[in-house]
């Protein structure tokens, strides 16, 4: 089925990407679960991109879900009024004059292991600056949410240009596949991985499935005041439940909030867990009206690769719920400015590490080497690290795993610490020992045998003692320590009920 048009960036849409896919999901269960014919053939009729060549549908695979922050549909016709004016941002005649733009604004990067359990999410923040890859146009560097919208406006400028004549929706169309294959193909060399099967859907579509739903539930650390950009507000903190409209808002808000686009990434998270929840719980899959009105919005608006066989996928995800699939969102170094933009500099070398660790674990020994009194360059080799800040300074977990890996050690997870520490603790795992005394030796504390720690493993729990110069193994702090915040978009731990987290 092919749908041509323009799409564009959407804010929300990693969290309606995410929860396409879900929709797309749920759906297809009730088709195994035998449900009518024509269940099965609206689930055949979701695709229409040829941007990439697809991978397996059955066993372990890679998907990437884009959100397309884009004023225009799939047809490059702008969207609905209501719609609009839900976004905040735009109205008509602005956008007729040139208001908005196509980039991903959220790219989550998802892995399906075989079986269909554990999967394990990574939300890119928009802002990090990267090299493009299988980009058209000039501009080959940037952020990695421009890949999308260069690519499609270099494409579209060439097609006019080999025939001026070319319908909108071909034109549109055309445009499309080109960011598409950019965007898929930038993921893949900054993360190691391939990928192999996408889902996108931009602002219109994430508006009218979450119409579908009747909103989600979310909750929140704290009442939020009107944020006028995407009209978001709360006047209490907790769990509460939000309109279609306000729910698009609430993934959409940056302004504002602590840590600006990455909490905005831990709400799409929050959504994304939101949305399974709800679809496993509160008996969508067991309503057929329900279900036919996600199928038809999801042809409408959810593209995907091609040769991707939602049924023969879903077959394998009917154990995913929110309890099963986990998020996390790749570090970043430090805050700068570059051509008069706000960007994220980012290591990607332990990115390639990170990802490719989480999503190809290797597997667990089964003699554990025995713990030597010195650690050397091999025993860093073979230990993985854990860091979670438990003190003052935000930021501090992930820039102290960065100087780790420095150092040989392999990147574990970064996390906020449960609750706070005045003293740094470091705990290990069977066959850490040596790896655990030589990093506790960098904070001036000592390292205990925990049956908690994976083997393998060191956990270090950052107290309000701690600084980077310690984990750097310099006597003085370190004046390219920049705060980044670990909090929810870094990969924080929170409080869920039901699986649903609070943010901020």
């Amino acid at each position: 089925m092919v749908k041509p048009g323009s799409p564009a960036p959407l804010r929300g849409a990693a969290g309606k990407a995410g929860y396409a896919l879900s929709c797309v999901a749920a759906a297809l269960v009730l088709a195994i679960s035998g449900f009518s014919y024509f269940v099965v053939k609206d689930v055949g009729d979701i695709g229409g991109s040829h941007a990439i060549v697809s991978g397996p549908s059955i066993g372990a695979q890679n998907i990437l879900l884009m959100g397309l922050e884009s004023r225009t549909d799939w047809n490059g016709n702008i969207l609905p009024d209501n719609v609009l004016k839900a976004l905040h941002a735009c109205d008509r005649q602005e956008i007729e004059d040139g208001c908005g733009g196509n980039a991903t604004n959220t790219l989550i990067l998802i892995h399906i292991p075989a079986g269909g359990k554990k999967a394990v999410g990574f939300s890119i923040p928009r802002d990090d600056w990267v090299q493009f890859a299988d980009t058209l146009g000039a501009q080959q560097i940037g952020k990695i949410d421009q890949a999308y919208g260069v690519s499609l406006s270099a494409r579209e400028a060439q097609v006019q240009q080999q025939d001026p004549g070319t319908s909108q929706d071909q034109l549109a169309f055309d445009g499309n596949e080109a960011g598409r294959a950019a965007a898929v193909a930038t993921v893949e060399a900054l993360t190691g991985v391939h990928i192999d099967h996408f889902a996108e859907i931009n602002l219109d579509g994430f508006y009218e499935l979450a119409s579908v739903l009747g909103g989600v539930e979310v909750c929140l650390n704290h009442a939020v005041p009107l944020d006028v950009n995407s009209g978001f507000y709360a006047a209490k903190a907790g769990y509460q439940h939000l309109t279609p409209k306000m729910a698009l808002a609430f993934v959409r808000q940056r302004d504002g909030l602590p840590n600006g686009d990455l909490d905005r990434t831990h709400r799409q998270q929050a959504f994304l867990d939101s949305v399974l929840e709800q679809l496993r719980t509160a008996g969508v899959l067991d309503d057929l009206t329900k279900v036919q009105a996600l199928l038809s919005v999801a042809k409408q608006y959810v593209i995907t690769d091609s040769g991707w066989n939602l049924l023969d996928f879903v077959a394998q995800m009917r154990n995913i719920t929110s309890g099963d699939i986990s998020f996390r969102t790749l570090p970043i170094v430090n805050y700068s400015v570059i051509g008069g933009q706000d960007v994220n500099i980012i290591n990607p070398a332990q990115i390639k590490q990170i990802v490719q660790e989480t999503f190809n674990p290797p597997p667990a020994s089964p003699s554990p080497k025995p713990a030597t009194s010195g650690a050397s360059t091999a025993d860093a080799a073979q230990t993985t690290v854990d860091v979670y800040n438990g003190g003052n300074t935000p930021g501090l977990a992930g820039l102290v795993s960065a100087a780790l890996v420095k150092q040989g050690y392999q990147a574990g997870q970064i996390a906020n610490a449960s609750s706070p520490l005045t003293t740094t603790e470091v705990l290990y795992g069977t066959g850490s020992q040596a790896s655990a005394a030589r990093i506790a030796s960098l904070f001036g504390v000592t390292s205990t045998a925990s049956t908690s720690v994976a083997a393998g493993h060191v956990q270090v729990i950052l107290g309000a003692d701690a600084t980077l110069a310690e984990a750097n193994g310099t006597a003085t702090p370190s004046s390219s320590a920049v705060p980044i915040p670990t909090t929810g978009a870094q990969g924080g731990v929170v409080n869920a009920k039901n699986g649903i987290p609070c943010v901020d």
